[in-house]
């Protein structure tokens, strides 16, 4: 027979109300609290969550909407969200939308239909109408790794200008004039700033940026290998190439492998995103780290504020920074 608050409150003496309050999310004392869930261990007692969600309009559950669950900085950064909101009582249903509008729809419907208590999405750019419906519902919402324009929401980044500004200024002082750049599509929030990075330290360098050695990619794979060899067929190649994300960093290094390019000695490189890969590849990465359990636990903790009915800052813009790692895949140029 399953075990119910009454069978609770016989085990520790206290009334029912006391014990429905706590399991719905309510303070009771501290020693009241030590006492049910002692009891909730030992006579293994389950809440049932949907009947608690239609009296409280809590369900206990956030949705993680993310483009792909292929990748590797996404699906990093919603395990460290897991892990924040596991320690509060919250499950997690992570929904993946395979970087299409529709697709994103559809899965956003079906957080609505289950009722999740907050949001936290990876919006596909230009779908502010998305972000609205969200705050039109009155579910707290945070966004990570892009900003929508036009909507006040919470929103936790990394400082992608800088970020690549640090890395080409690293390959300027070492000498390196022509520094090609395999940027991603520049409908994304993250690929703007980081194409303005690499612009701005030009320019206050003095420096004539080149368009022919800027190179836009789509944040895959496949568009890393190709655009690393459209580089390097260029009349003036470049000394040094910065990648902007893990996948095209990936398939860049492929390129190189391939084509028996010799690092640092023919083109010096900086890739983004994983330790590991820089670990990996010899002679040793230089590459841009991403702050991922940061992102994640920032995220989490800001969706845990504002589902306490915490609005003080809002709306927060957290702008996290990166680590840059110089490692042996540079050399310095001559003039």
């Amino acid at each position: 027979m399953a075990t119910t608050i009454k069978d609770i409150a016989k085990y520790t003496g206290l009334s029912i109300s006391t014990i429905s309050k706590y399991l719905n999310g309510g303070n009771v004392l501290e020693r009241n609290k030590e006492l049910i869930e002692e009891a909730i261990q030992t006579l293994n007692f389950r809440v049932n969550e949907m009947a608690r969600g239609l009296r409280t309009s809590r369900t206990m559950t956030v949705g993680v909407l993310i483009p792909s669950l292929e990748n590797i900085f996404f699906t990093s950064i919603v395990s460290n969200i897991e892990s924040v909101l596991l320690k509060e009582g919250y499950s997690t249903i992570v929904c993946d939308y395979k970087e299409d509008h529709q697709l994103e729809e559809q899965k956003l419907q079906f957080l609505f239909d289950k009722m999740v208590d907050g949001i936290v999405l990876m919006p596909l750019p230009d779908n502010d109408n998305l972000v609205k419906e969200i705050i039109a519902r009155k579910i707290p919402l945070v966004l990570i790794d892009r900003m929508i324009s036009n909507v006040n929401c919470d929103v936790v980044l990394v400082d992608n200008l800088n970020a690549s500004y640090d890395a080409v200024e690293q390959l300027i002082i070492r000498g390196h004039r022509r520094i090609g750049i395999i940027a991603g599509p520049q409908n994304v929030y993250t690929a703007q700033e980081r194409l303005k990075g690499y612009i701005r330290v030009f320019e206050d360098y003095g420096l004539k940026v080149d368009s022919r050695l800027i190179k836009q990619g789509d944040y895959q794979i496949e568009s890393g290998y190709h655009l690393l060899q459209e580089l390097m067929k260029i009349e003036q190649p470049p000394t040094a190439v910065y990648v902007t994300n893990y996948e095209m960093t990936i398939g860049s290094i492929i390129a190189i492998n391939e084509n028996n390019i010799k690092i640092p000695d023919e083109i010096s490189f900086i890739g983004f995103d994983n330790q590991d890969l820089a670990r990996i590849v010899k002679p040793a990465l230089s590459i841009v780290v991403q702050p991922v359990q940061k992102i994640g636990e920032t995220a989490a903790q800001v969706l845990l504020k504002r589902l306490k009915k915490d609005l003080r800052g809002f709306p927060l813009v957290a702008r996290l920074k990166t680590q840059l790692l110089i490692r042996d895949s540079i050399k310095k140029v001559e003039g």
